[in-house]
């Protein structure tokens, strides 16, 4: 019999899974960033100055974005090409939400569905052109969502006239958010940056320090953000640049985990963390980015307004916080109703994110619960092996609830 250990994977030796770098891999070295897998991309996870420890540094990182100016490299982030006349019609039935009238320039925030109606990936797509679009993905998700709209493509609808590429390493992608985003972008490009000029979920193309680039209004942290993007091998010469400019706002490079507590205190989802293949969009209280009346029906219309699907005792995303504001609950925590019942207990739900905010100075938590959404201000138990923790449930946006700070002038 062959054994386990043989086909372990990645931990088997550099032949079993290929390892992915960014072209700013030298420089997240330098900087000496602990890294962590992200599919079979290496990113950055923290970047420790010196005996700092792994909360100490995303907790600088995180106040350097909220506060200041931070930098991510978000090159590993999905992107598909697609194009041809039928483009929009193809994106009208694989995203729930509606594309026939995205105008050139703009950029949408769109859900991918399996056919049984639960989420399978999500991401922003923009409109390059009137037949032209760039499909953003989940890291880990680039592949198989390629393989999904292709086999779309190719089985169900051939007469639709769109190819699709894959550009996921054609482009590195620098993130700069913050309060003095624009004032740096300012010095690299002649663009206008007002909100008239360049409005929020709207993308340009401009020179950014004697570079061509594509740039996206977009955000995953909540601050005001500009993703630029630019061809692979002018990527590190921009990251230099971006950071020699930066030094005057205190730019500060952040990594995936101050990305992680920076997105859930917006209550922004991270798909296979807080869904789990049986979470359909009205789970995640997006009804909005369901488009119920297009003329043709879209992946996952049918499975998701089956009966069992619209139940209202459904688990739903809502936030968490707990009575200690010290207490970090673990993810995967079960929720309870009553913490003195005898075992077996009725699980209400389970914890899908759970952080420490250095803006809040407290704890937070996005969780799955039993008809969550009728539940606010209620008293639940996360049961854990060294106890029962009381936390409340809430909205599942725990700052700038209006958005504000993302359409700062």
């Amino acid at each position: 019999p062959v054994a386990f250990g043989a086909i372990a994977g990645r931990n088997s030796g550099t032949l079993f899974d290929p390892i992915r770098y960014t072209p700013i891999q030298s420089w997240h070295e330098a900087q000496r960033a602990e890294f962590e897998d992200v599919g079979q991309w290496k990113r950055p996870r923290y970047f420790p100055k010196g005996r700092e420890s792994m909360q100490e540094a995303v907790s600088r990182e995180c106040l350097a974005v909220r506060n200041g100016l931070g930098i991510l490299d978000a090159s590993t982030l999905g992107k598909i090409d697609i194009q041809g006349p039928d483009a929009r019609e193809f994106l009208n039935r694989i995203y729930t939400n509606a594309w026939r009238k995205l105008p050139v320039g703009q950029c949408r925030y769109g859900i991918m569905c399996g056919e049984d109606g639960m989420v399978i990936d999500d991401g922003v797509t923009a409109a390059l052109g009137e037949n032209h679009f760039l499909m953003h993905t989940t890291t880990g998700g680039a592949s198989r969502i390629l393989e999904w709209i292709e086999l779309w493509h190719q089985t169900e609808w051939p007469e639709l006239r769109v190819f699709f590429n894959s550009v996921t390493d054609h482009w590195v992608t620098a993130s700069v958010s913050g309060p003095f985003a624009r004032s740096l972008l300012r010095e690299l490009t002649d663009l206008p940056l007002s909100n008239v000029d360049f409005p929020f979920m709207h993308f340009r193309s401009a020179e950014v320090a004697g570079i061509p680039a594509r740039i996206f209004r977009v955000s995953f942290t909540g601050e005001l953000t500009y993703e630029i993007n630019v061809q692979a091998g002018f990527g590190l010469q921009l990251w230099q640049e971006l950071i020699a400019t930066g030094e005057r706002f205190d730019i500060t490079p952040y990594g995936t985990e101050a990305m992680h507590v920076l997105r859930a205190e917006k209550g922004f989802i991270i798909v296979g963390q807080d869904s789990d293949g049986s979470v359909t969009p009205l789970d995640l209280g997006m009804e909005w980015a369901l488009a119920m009346k297009k003329p043709f029906s879209f992946v996952g219309k049918r499975g998701m307004t089956r009966s069992d699907c619209i139940r209202e005792d459904r688990k739903q995303l809502v936030g968490l916080l707990p009575d200690d504001p010290q207490v970090l609950l673990k993810e995967g925590s079960q929720l309870v109703n009553d913490s003195q019942l005898a075992t077996p207990i009725p699980m209400q739900g389970h914890v899908t994110s759970s952080y420490f905010s250095p803006t809040m100075q407290r704890s937070f938590a996005l969780a799955l619960v039993k008809g969550g959404r009728k539940r606010m201000g209620e008293t639940l138990y996360a049961a854990e092996l060294t106890g029962n923790y009381p936390v409340k449930i809430c909205r599942p946006v725990f700052y700038d609830q209006a958005g504000d700070r993302q359409n700062v002038e």
